[in-house]
């Protein structure tokens, strides 16, 4: 499989920059251009075959604005002056949040509800220590909870789990904690279950090759590698519903009712699931006018149409959903501009405490 980078456009824009940025340094030395003028920020994503690597590509376009560009008000860039945004490819959520907490990237993609239990150090991060110093910067787009079966086994509830190969994502993944939480929502036994924790690569390798039953993956439709494996492997997609979904949709800040969509991955059926907030993470120490011009250079006008044409997933973003689905603090300059825009009525974010509808495990 190719990377994704290989066929967007928007990674061939960064490497424009990063060029441009060499060129920058040759010119500082010279004194044409002032080393204070350009600031380099990385963005953890994803998995190259998932959805946050290139919505982290999109996004770090949007807000990228090195020296020379031409205006926002000539069709040039409305990103942050002088900022050049890199996208890196990561294990995801979790290792997003501990990157952006040790201040190893300076932004990062995460599920809302990994990072809401980061924040707190509770739920599924009991007896951590609270991850504190993590801010919001926006609620992007939702993710679906997808539980993909092959379609030759016999899965066609959550129920029908019981005594199949299931792996439930790598290791402290969002997609692991998630597929705990649902199925113990469900009452699924894990002992009932041959559970396995294999990374998305991992998973569609052996989802081919017979060797698991089927997996949990959150992520937006349509995923590069599951539109790959429907190529490749009979599927079903499992739907997530009822009673049960509807009250965590209800008690959980971070979870919606949604729907995997017809025809995101070949001829499948819309799929009702549930839907878990994609945001982007900074640090409290970030600068407040860093984090101002940041959003609102994905909110700007002009940047809507690179989403739209970047991926299926970022046609959802939009600045009415931006403050919401989050359950934790909002960076002050990303809240400063929320309630500029009307997003954001009430500065006091009340925090939430945990539900103990279900257990979270670990």
């Amino acid at each position: 499989m190719k990377p994704v980078v290989s066929r967007n456009p928007v990674y061939q824009q960064v490497k424009t920059w990063l060029t441009l940025a060499l060129a920058v340094g040759v010119l500082t030395f010279s004194g044409a251009v002032s080393a204070q003028d350009l600031n380099i920020i990385r963005i953890g994503t994803g998995s190259t075959a998932g959805t946050y690597f290139p919505i982290g590509g999109l996004i770090g376009n949007a807000i990228s604005n090195p020296p020379g560009s031409r205006p926002c008000e000539r069709g040039g860039s409305c990103g942050v002056p002088g900022l050049i945004a890199v996208a890196q490819s990561t294990g995801g959520s979790l290792d997003n949040i501990r990157s952006v907490e040790a201040g190893l990237m300076e932004m990062g993609l995460s599920q809302a509800d990994v990072a809401y239990w980061s924040y707190f150090g509770t739920g599924s991060f009991e007896g951590d220590k609270p991850r504190d110093t993590l801010r919001a910067l926006a609620n992007l787009f939702p993710e679906n909870v997808h539980l993909i079966a092959r379609a030759d086994v016999g899965i066609e509830t959550l129920m029908d789990l019981k005594g199949k190969r299931v792996s439930l994502g790598g290791s402290g993944s969002g997609s692991q904690i998630d597929a705990r939480l649902i199925m113990n929502a469900f009452g699924l036994r894990f002992s009932d279950i041959k559970i396995q924790n294999l990374d998305l690569e991992a998973s569609v390798a052996a989802m081919v090759a017979g060797d698991i039953d089927a997996f949990f993956l959150v992520t937006g439709a349509p995923a590069l590698a599951i539109q790959d494996l429907a190529e490749r492997a009979p599927l079903i997609f499992v739907p997530i519903e009822g009673p049960i979904a509807e009250k965590l949709a209800k008690i959980f800040p971070f979870f919606a009712l949604g729907q995997i969509p017809a025809g995101a991955y070949g001829d499948n059926i819309a799929t009702p699931t549930l839907d878990v907030g994609a945001i982007l993470l900074g640090r409290a120490d970030m600068a407040d006018d860093l984090a101002y011009g940041i959003v609102r250079a994905i909110w700007h006008p002009n940047t809507a149409p690179l989403l739209a044409n970047g991926h299926p997933r970022a046609k959802l973003m939009k600045l009415s959903g931006a403050a919401k689905g989050i359950g934790f603090k909002f960076h002050p300059g990303a809240r400063r501009y929320y309630v500029e825009e009307g997003v954001l009525p009430d500065l006091r974010l009340a925090q939430v405490e945990v539900p103990e509808f279900v257990d979270a495990p670990r």
